[in-house]
């Protein structure tokens, strides 16, 4: 269509392509399925109408882009709705469900039980059949240790059926599913748009308790064979290297199961710029081809029958790209790997069709194809730093040897050190505009990381597939890395967090990098350091002296709520603890936190409840000089990390003309020893004009007891106790406090059912504005604005993300 021969016309046709698929991303509804169709379909017409029309050759390049964005816009949109209409029936979320299926992919273990993906083949709730998305993501936690503690053998029986559970088997099993949902928070990560990638349309977890169906194993099938020999490699490498963490790292590097790696060498690699080495990425790919390549290319060479069918050069090329397909194949096919190897064939076949195409085609060809094959990229981080890495090598022709001094060795190491410095200059601002942070250490980090993990380490590790002796040197050759990462992920200043600026300050920023590392006189070159100024410079809005503002983060079933003024910051809570090995600490408010380049003065945790302290050693560590205030007792083990002051009603403090007071507990509460939600610590925040009241879990019984202390308990905004809790929210209360506005941090569809029914009510009769975290996300509030709260979910809803009933 339009000539596509015609070279001049590839690069605004696969521009156009990029961009029509850009656009439908920022749609937060779909079309009607014929609007897209509709569209479709004239965008066909009108290119083929175009291409019998002599006199609109000065319109054609226009007239194509037009078309093919066009083409772009309707068939992802397409694709979009046919796969949506398979999702979750809403009336089936929190039902127990007997689901038959087989288990898609090696399980995910961890010290609290196991994740696996589950393709579903029936369903029924009791005698009913029932219609499941055809890909399921469910947990198996393990058995409680009441009923292990209890003598139970049954309880032994599904410790060890779920940590047998394997790739390829057919289970019965009764799962509680619900619609993918997960945090909406600034600058965070969007878990909803991650399972839509993976083809996951549901959640939920094995129902394995005392009064539920016992999983049954129907039979070993020979489905998924990829996914059952990596799980048989994994657990080879577990059982040979001794040293779990860095099995785990052998196991991702072999397998592509970055969960098996320990999260503290998950935050050293991360400090050290060296976090895309540990799992199977388009660097690992692309190493693996190049090699492939030139074994192929050797052994072809040896058979002179052969090199007459096919020349040797072209043998290799073929070969190292089908070889780097089954490497990517079989390390999981993530979304990076799948990404390099598209790029890699798309390359290879115009190699192989003799097509000389200048640099910027190639790059934005590769893009495209990876772009057809999976438009939602486009949002993902990893997509824009490998393709913009690969475009900068392009432009800077960064690396370029001259052939007859490739012997030398000063030369190449030459090239090597030009190549790494160009790539870090070029990244740095689009790194600080994803991620809001950039390891300092990480050219030197990665000079040697590089050639050491990809020739050295990786080699080892999959040669161990065959002779697993070759395991031991490959963890030998890791350990004597990472105890140089940790040198120097421990020295000051390893680390550069800055706020995060908007997109345009990192474009720009990106564009004056690479204006750097091109080869151009120094005059020019400097041009780009302004360039850079938008992205380090950038400081966001904060408000104005008198005035405060609460971010209540979404985190699940839990308090946290940063709490800013001119100056100054306080944590409200810490939001729980997932699993021994994640927290709302580390997985939320750390990075938000580094996002808004907030400093904390002080952190406030209410009481000692998991959900409400869970986060705080993740963000007292990062904030080494905060305050910590709390009602926990003296032995508690965050005491060990910062010594906490005693919360006590009458406690004042004043902020850029702020006041912030503490109402409740009083002396005589500590001497009680009461329960931990009577010991919630509730401050009041106040400017004179506007004030919020944060409650934790007080009950009604500290509730009655606050209004008969006459405090002035009158405030704009509540943080409604207990997340709405049966227990909390009296009607006396509410009278007393009288707030417009009520935040409820809570977790989508979660166990205690909060917000209860009859509590919502008395809001509703007293007309007070209701957010929840499932429907809201991070909820904004600034005394600046008392009448309205700005809601993450919806600022930035796209038509993937959940919608809550």
């Amino acid at each position: 269509m339009l000539a596509l021969h015609n070279v001049q016309l590839i690069f605004p046709v696969v521009l156009a392509w990029v961009l029509g698929t850009a656009v439908q991303l920022q749609q937060a509804v779909l079309f009607d399925p014929l609007a897209y169709g509709w569209l479709l379909a004239l965008a066909i017409a009108a290119g083929a109408m175009v291409l019998h029309q002599q006199n609109l050759a000065g319109w054609r390049v226009g007239l194509a882009m037009v078309i093919f964005g066009l083409m772009a816009f309707s068939f992802t949109g397409l694709r979009a709705g046919w796969y949506l209409d398979t999702s979750l029936d809403s009336a089936l979320e929190g039902r127990d469900v007997l689901v038959t299926g087989v288990v898609a992919a090696m399980p995910q273990r961890n010290e609290d039980g196991l994740r696996f993906r589950f393709d579903v083949e029936s369903a029924r709730i009791g005698l009913t059949e029932i219609k499941l998305p055809p890909r399921i993501y469910l947990s198996w936690y393990n058995a409680p240790l009441a009923r292990m503690t209890e003598g139970a053998p049954e309880a032994f029986e599904l410790q060890r059926k779920s940590a047998d559970l394997s790739a390829g088997e057919r289970w019965q099993l009764t799962a509680r599913l619900k619609s993918p949902h997960g945090g909406s928070n600034p600058h965070g990560f969007d878990f909803e748009l991650w399972l839509w990638e993976q083809g996951l349309q549901a959640t939920g977890y094995v129902r394995a308790g005392a009064k539920d169906a016992v999983p049954q194993r129907l039979a070993r099938t020979w489905a998924h064979p990829v996914e059952q020999a990596r799980q048989r490699v994994r657990d080879r490498i577990f059982e040979h290297i001794t040293d779990k963490k860095l099995a785990g790292v052998i196991a991702a590097l072999v397998v592509g199961d970055q969960g098996a790696i320990d999260r503290a060498d998950w935050d050293v690699f991360r400090a050290t710029g060296v976090a895309h080495l540990m799992s199977i990425s388009g660097l690992h790919v692309t190493m693996f081809a190049w090699l492939a390549m030139l074994v192929t290319r050797w052994l072809w060479r040896r058979s002179r029958r052969l090199c007459f069918a096919l020349p040797a050069p072209t043998a290799g090329l073929i070969g190292g790209v089908l070889l780097a397909l089954g490497y990517a194949i079989f390390s999981g096919w993530g979304v990076p790997a799948q990404r390099t190897v598209l790029m890699l064939a798309t390359v290879g076949l115009l190699r192989l069709g003799m097509r000389r195409w200048p640099w910027p085609h190639v790059w934005l060809l590769a893009c495209a194809v990876v772009v057809l094959s999976d438009p939602w990229a486009l949002m993902q981080a990893g997509f824009w730093l490998s393709f913009v890495a690969v475009g900068v090598l392009f432009a800077t022709d960064s690396g370029h040897i001259n052939t007859a001094h490739q012997k030398q060795t000063a030369t190449r190491l030459r090239a090597l050190l030009k190549e790494q410095w160009v790539v870090t200059l070029a990244l740095t601002p689009l790194t600080l505009l994803l991620f809001g942070q950039v390891s300092l250490v990480g050219l030197f980090a990665n000079l040697l990381a590089i050639p050491w993990v990809t020739l050295v380490v990786t080699p080892l590790a999959m040669l161990g597939v065959a002779f697993s002796f070759l395991w031991d040197a490959a963890a030998l050759s890791m350990q004597g890395l990472t105890l140089f990462l940790n040198a120097l992920a421990g020295l000051p200043h390893a680390t550069l967090s800055i706020a995060q600026a908007p997109v345009w300050a990192g474009a720009v920023g990106v564009l004056g990098g690479l204006l750097m590392a091109m080869r151009l006189p120094w005059p020019m070159r400097c041009l780009g350091l302004p360039m850079l100024l938008p992205i380090l410079l950038w400081q966001p809005a904060r408000p104005d002296a008198g005035e405060f503002e609460l971010l209540a983060a979404d985190i699940g079933q839990g308090n946290a709520v940063i709490v800013r003024t001119a100056h100054h910051a306080m944590l409200y809570d810490s939001g729980p603890r997932f699993s021994r090995e994640s927290d709302a600490g580390h997985r939320v408010l750390v990075p938000l936190l580094r996002a808004l380049d907030v400093k904390l003065d002080t952190v406030v945790l209410s009481h000692r409840d998991a959900d409400h302290t869970g986060g705080a050693v993740a963000v007292l560590t990062m904030h080494a000089k905060a305050q910590l205030i709390s009602s926990i007792e003296e032995q508690h083990e965050l005491q060990l990390l910062r010594k906490s002051q005693r919360c006590e009603a009458g406690q004042r403090w004043r902020w850029d003309a702020v006041d912030f007071e503490i109402l409740h507990p009083t002396a005589s509460d500590y001497a009680r020893n009461a329960r931990s939600n009577a010991m919630s610590c509730v401050l009041k925040i106040s400017n004179g004009r506007q004030s919020a009241l944060l409650a934790g879990d007080i009950e009604k019984d500290q509730e009655a007891g606050l209004v008969a202390s006459g405090l002035a308990l009158k405030s704009t905004l509540l943080l409604v106790p207990h997340h709405g809790s049966k227990t909390s929210s009296s009607g006396v209360f509410l009278d007393s406090v009288q707030p417009q506005i009520g935040l409820i941090q809570t977790g989508y569809r979660n166990r205690f059912g909060h917000p209860a029914e009859t509590v919502l009510a008395r809001y509703r009769e007293r007309g007070v504005q209701l957010f929840d975290s499932p429907g809201c996300g991070a909820a904004t509030w600034s005394s600046a604005l008392p009448a309205s709260v700005k809601c993450e979910r919806l600022q930035r809803l796209r038509y993937w993300h959940h919608r809550v009933p």
